[in-house]
């Protein structure tokens, strides 16, 4: 097929087939233990997570040290509230940043890199995003998702050799999946790779993409056709930003995160080198996803900033500021909300630094707890902050640069709030993380059980199906009766003044009640089971909780051993897992108490204007414009704002 053919219309895809192109995308088999996994199944496997691992002894004096100039640079460098102001990052800033080999943190010394293990590189995220959250996701799109992962895990040597060093120290890359009418639903992807040659001709758009301003190299999904020697789907390429035909048309803005570059990619007859597709066609969409079990895990880093940031300022402020005659912290209303920040605090800390020395260690399949932290940190980091602004009143609500114009400290909590409200929409949703969660958490169930809901299979296939299925809930229903939940002395290593160890037997029961409560939805609904979102967000919301409680005391435990504040630990982890406890109970009872049917229905009706009625008395301040733009391949008609940084 010749360069100047025309690119095919978007696909037009059914449900079942979008599905079939997210499962082939999924790591299908599990061949190291995953704790997550483990507890979703009703077994807890405190084996795996206790002792709490430890960072090699040269990484961690690695980190330590590249922490240490960090700070330095933060700390007299980096201006958050400017950055905030004029919505960008200096490019001094960014040159220094590169001199300091932070661009180039993951990637491995032999390249130009630090070779810094998950752990440190998500508390360097932490550090930096703390000073100005739009440097820790400009430092995360380009190393979290963008060029170095990819090629870190699919790469040929040849191509690490090309780009790494590059990526290392002089070159910002970007992640380039989503277009303007696709987002979670990467089977309807229409930016196409036209073999022809030793090239691919690329033409689309692409929305969104985080550093696309100023990105120097980029990883593009694109979907390769189904030819003669060529097996086609969508496959990932690399990209250099300043080829022909590449055309970032407009630099997005955004309620929060206002220094990021973030913008809209077009290409039109973009030649790329065969020698630049990472992997094998097809393969396009499994990179993206295997790239995020571990990449996910920097966005938990930068809540873990926040909360730390929320209850210093919770603190300091609720002791300056009076009312009735004693510091506000003193009342249960607001005392309440600090207790909830620095015990949530503690829990996240204790998610992301066991998801990231799992990573580091490469012993556990982290798919689950990767996006465990993701999404519970999300919402979780959202919430303090949320309450942080409740504590600050009217001066959470005004902004840092007019209370400092009154005289007053500028403290940007609404600036937070602004900035952490996309963590639970990007790199997966909340909504998107429950189901891929979910599809992960049952994969058990579905593997032996499966065909006997696929309406498609055979009664052949489905009476093989019942006999594996038969098998193996005969050896797995029994052992959710009873376990070591229900032992007074089990975990007794968890009590040290505190006790622990109620929570952790808490634990053990409650996740075999999840996994007979995911049991019985699946025989009660069978192949609706996908139908049923809200039943199966709040049982990955449940198994989240789980988690946190786990890590929570295994990080406690290690404190502890470690004379590190451990009286202090027990006492923060005990207070979250009773806070935890409370939320999950609540869950339970709306797994089968709830509105969800009631809500279909009042959907049906708001969707066929029923309700339409109620809209009337207002003006709609929107102005006019299709609510998704044109984005048909061809030439740009707009001017180039990549802004590369020498």
């Amino acid at each position: 097929m010749s360069a100047s053919t025309t690119p095919s219309s978007r696909p037009a895809v059914t449900e079942r087939e979008a599905r079939e192109v997210a499962e082939a995308a999924r790591e299908q088999h599990w061949r190291k233990p995953s704790f997550a996994k483990e507890l979703f199944l009703g077994r807890f496997r405190l084996d795996l997570i206790h002792p709490h691992p430890l960072p090699d002894e040269e990484l961690a004096q690695r980190g330590e040290e590249f922490l240490a100039k960090l700070r330095d640079f933060v700390e007299t460098k980096v201006d958050g509230g400017l950055i905030e102001r004029e919505a960008r990052i200096p490019d001094e800033v960014i040159d220094g940043l590169k001199e300091l080999g932070a661009f180039g943190m993951k990637i491995d010394t032999k390249y130009g890199g630090l070779g810094l293990g998950q752990v440190y590189y998500n508390k360097a995220l932490a550090l930096a995003g703390s000073a100005s959250p739009a440097i820790g996701v400009l430092l995360s799109a380009h190393q979290s998702i963008g060029v170095p992962q990819p090629l870190k895990l699919f790469g040929t040597q040849e191509q690490r050799e090309r780009f790494l060093p590059r990526c290392a120290r002089t070159d910002i890359s970007a992640f380039l999946l989503t277009e303007p009418d696709v987002g979670s639903d990467p089977a309807r992807l229409a930016t196409t790779a036209i073999p022809d040659g030793d090239d691919y001709v690329l033409d689309g758009v692409k929305l969104w993409t985080t550093n696309g301003v100023v990105a120097d190299l980029l990883v593009v999904m694109a979907r390769v056709p189904r030819s003669e020697g060529h097996r086609g789907g969508i496959t990932a390429f690399v990209v250099e930003t300043n080829s022909p035909g590449v055309t970032v048309e407009n630099r997005n803005a955004f309620m929060g995160l206002r220094g990021i570059e973030n913008g809209v990619t077009r290409f039109h007859q973009v030649r790329v080198p065969a020698a630049n597709r990472v992997g094998e066609e097809g393969q396009g969409l499994k990179i993206a996803l295997t790239t995020l079990n571990t990449g996910r895990l920097s966005l938990p880093a930068s809540c873990v900033a926040a909360g730390k940031w929320c209850l210093k300022i919770a603190r300091e402020w609720s002791a300056a500021r009076e009312q009735w005659g004693k510091p506000v912290a003193h009342h249960e209303a607001v005392g309440s909300k600090i207790s909830f920040i620095a015990a949530t605090t503690f829990a996240l800390e204790a998610v992301t630094d066991l998801a990231s020395q799992m990573a580091d260690e490469d012993r556990n399949d982290i798919r689950i707890e990767g996006a465990l932290a993701k999404l519970y940190a999300s919402e979780m980091a959202w919430t303090m902050a949320d309450e942080l602004v409740q504590i600050r009143g009217g001066r959470g609500f005004e902004t840092a640069d007019s209370l400092r114009a009154r005289g007053e400290r500028g403290v940007p909590a609404e600036q937070l709030l602004r900035d952490l409200r996309i963590n639970r929409i990007f790199e997966g949703s909340t909504e998107i993380m429950h189901l891929l969660i979910a599809r992960e958490a049952v994969d058990a169930h579905l593997s032996v059980a499966g065909d006997l809901i696929d309406p498609e299979k055979s009664l052949g296939d489905k009476a093989r199906a019942g006999a594996n299925a038969g098998v193996f809930y005969a050896k797995w229903l029994p052992k959710l009766v009873a376990g070591p939940g229900q032992l007074p002395a089990s975990y007794g290593e968890f009590k040290h003044g505190v006790d622990l160890s109620g929570h952790l037997r808490y634990v053990e029961r409650t996740a075999r009640k999840l996994a007979r409560s995911t049991f019985y939805a699946m025989s009660r609904w069978q192949g609706r089971m996908e139908s049923k979102q809200g039943f199966l967000g709040r049982i990955v919301d449940i198994g989240a909780e789980l988690f946190a409680m786990s890590a929570s005391c295994v990080r406690a435990e290690l404190l502890r051993s470690q004379g590190d504040h451990g009286r202090e630990a027990y006492q923060l982890a005990d207070v979250f897992c009773r806070q935890a406890r409370i939320r999950v109970e609540e869950l339970f009872t709306r797994l089968w108490t709830n509105t969800d049917d009631l809500d279909r229905k009042v959907v049906k009706g708001v969707l066929s204007g029923t309700y339409e009625w109620l809209e009337q008395g207002i003006v709609d301040p929107s102005g006019d414009g299709p609510w998704i733009a044109d984005a048909t391949p061809g030439p740009s008609q707009r001017g180039n704002v990549h802004r590369p940084i020498r």
